[in-house]
């Protein structure tokens, strides 16, 4: 297994009204080491496009340990901790740490690759795999779409909200002109 980590600072315009790390940012922090890990290994979006592929989140979870503070240096690891056989699933695990090893949180993002024409799911290119393999931890699991099935949220369509004469800029009939 190879170790990725990638290096911020953070900046006042990372915090939250406690001054510690905004919930925003950890999802912020997330997506650029995976943006960052797929360019340093040839998946970037020069790559993507030529593929025609993209990858999509679906579930992204997180666990805080210790508060991360404004100009404080925080680096955000990336593992690969499941994969389907045909790497169409993925899921990775990224862990914040202090530079002095401090561990103060850890996230989950699970996802599919994508094909950008088609918007369907589908297996990435070989040259992907190969990295993903590359960068799998120690007990990685094997995903199949059951878990994808199993992800704690499902779509709960309601009528549409113009149907039910909820938006507030409409006058109810029975309503008083106001005079």
């Amino acid at each position: 297994m190879s170790d990725y980590h990638y290096k911020f600072e953070v900046r006042w315009s990372d915090i939250d009204a406690n001054r510690h790390l905004a919930n925003s940012s950890y999802v912020m922090y997330c997506a650029q080491t995976r943006m960052a890990f797929m360019n340093t290994h040839k998946m970037g979006l020069k790559e993507l496009s030529y593929w025609g592929i993209g990858p999509v989140i679906l579930h992204e979870r997180y666990s805080f340990f210790k508060e991360i503070y404004a100009d404080q240096t925080v680096f955000v690891s990336l593992e690969i901790a499941g994969m389907s056989e045909d790497a169409s699933i993925y899921q990775f695990v990224h862990k914040f740490y202090l530079p002095d090893g401090t561990h103060c949180a850890t996230a989950e993002a699970t996802g599919v690759w994508i094909d950008t024409m088609l918007r369907k799911s589908t297996t990435p290119p070989d040259d992907v795999l190969e990295v993903m393999n590359e960068f799998k931890g120690e007990h990685v699991k094997t995903l199949t779409k059951q878990d994808l099935k199993d992800l704690p949220f499902k779509p709960e369509n309601v009528e549409a909200f113009h149907k039910k004469n909820t938006f507030s800029w409409k006058k109810e009939k029975d309503q008083p002109s106001g005079e």
